[in-house]
């Protein structure tokens, strides 16, 4: 399941985000998205988890999480 994280912090990594997400299960790909330009984090980032209930007991665990002083939302990629 491709889930979409948001309000991410500038400072958060791509490895901030794997671990985060690795606790709740297996994470296949983790994406940060970055400015072309600038090379700094958009604040966004995409997470796949191929095991439904472990994305699930992700999105319940890590929406509106405090992570670098940022209250993320997780939801799946393809809601609207």
């Amino acid at each position: 399941m491709k889930l979409l994280v948001r309000n991410l912090s500038r400072t958060t990594s791509e490895q901030d985000l794997r671990t985060l997400f690795s606790a709740h299960g297996k994470v296949t790909t983790c994406n940060l998205v970055l400015d072309k330009e600038t090379g700094q984090s958009k604040g966004f980032a995409f997470v796949e988890m191929p095991n439904d209930i472990e994305s699930k007991s992700a999105i319940k665990a890590l929406n509106q999480l405090t992570v670098d002083k940022s209250k993320i939302r997780v939801k799946y990629a393809d809601e609207k």
